[in-house]
């Protein structure tokens, strides 16, 4: 099982790569309008959504539900895709939300400002002037994105595998250049220690989604994380009765798993709706 991540900046021909990646290699290619699909799929719309997308939300979409409903069902939507095994993910701050797991490859693309100006120029048939300002938005969103939701410094190359410099370089030459580096660096005996991780983020966000979204179990800050077939589960609520409710509804979703709880009794604790 193959699973990439391409980070890019505006102009650094990180689409392009990903494409070529799937093109060449038979990779399924998973972008923005996939996940959306994805999203779409659980019943949900992604109009609403869209104000989280590769940028940091205002100070009023910071306080609402939707900016945790946003995370969960990007959560859910990528790792589901990646449980299906070979492929190339773009953008979308899948990188973190895979980080640690066995097998998966990352790649960070840039380019030259003086190369990038160019490239937006020819794109947007635009001046200069509005050429920085695109580049500038697109830096500024994208560096806010992974700083609010992951914590993480976009540009920081240690938090790649590999950084390639796309100003002279052709797509399908870099899809190369990413593909030979994987495969130097990933072992079949990591690809599947990779494939059993995936697997058990992906049960853990389906527990959370079970609970959550479906039975609407009253639980704050609800998360869950599996491990050697055994299901921990993390999270405040205002009764014994609710934990056991949560813990019933685990066992449901985890068919075969241990079921355990941390979850922590607060009795004045009121879950906001």
């Amino acid at each position: 099982m193959a699973i990439i991540t391409v980070s890019r900046k505006l102009a650094a021909l990180g689409d392009e790569t990903a494409r070529e990646l799937a093109n060449q290699f038979k990779y399924r290619y998973v972008d923005k309008s996939a996940l959306e699909e994805k999203i779409k799929s659980y019943g949900v719309s992604y109009s609403k959504f869209l104000k989280y997308d590769e940028k940091k939300p205002s100070f009023l979409a910071s306080l609402s539900q939707d900016r945790d409903d946003y995370l969960h069902f990007l959560k859910r939507a990528i790792l589901d895709e990646a449980d299906q095994g070979d492929a190339i993910f773009i953008g979308r701050g899948t990188g973190y939300i895979l980080k640690g797991v066995p097998g998966v490859f990352s790649v960070f693309l840039v380019a030259p400002p003086e190369i990038r100006l160019e490239r937006v120029k020819s794109y947007f048939h635009c001046d200069e002037k509005k050429a920085r300002g695109i580049i500038e938005q697109s830096d500024s969103d994208r560096k806010s994105f992974h700083r609010y939701f992951f914590d993480m410094k976009w540009q920081d190359p240690g938090n790649y595998h590999l950084c390639l410099n796309t100003g002279h370089l052709h797509p399908a030459l870099c899809a190369e250049i990413v593909k030979y580096m994987r495969d130097k660096t990933v072992s079949q005996d990591t690809e599947d220690q990779g494939k059993a991780r995936i697997k058990e983020l992906s049960l853990a966000q389906m527990v959370i989604h079970y609970i959550l979204y479906e039975k609407q179990v009253p639980v704050h800050f609800l998360e869950a994380s599996v491990s050697n077939s055994c299901i921990t589960l993390y999270g405040v609520v205002n009764s014994q009765s609710l934990i056991e409710a949560i813990v019933a509804y685990a066992q449901e979703i985890g068919s075969g798993c241990s079921v355990k709880s941390e979850i922590q009794i607060v009795q004045e604790y009121n879950v906001m709706p």
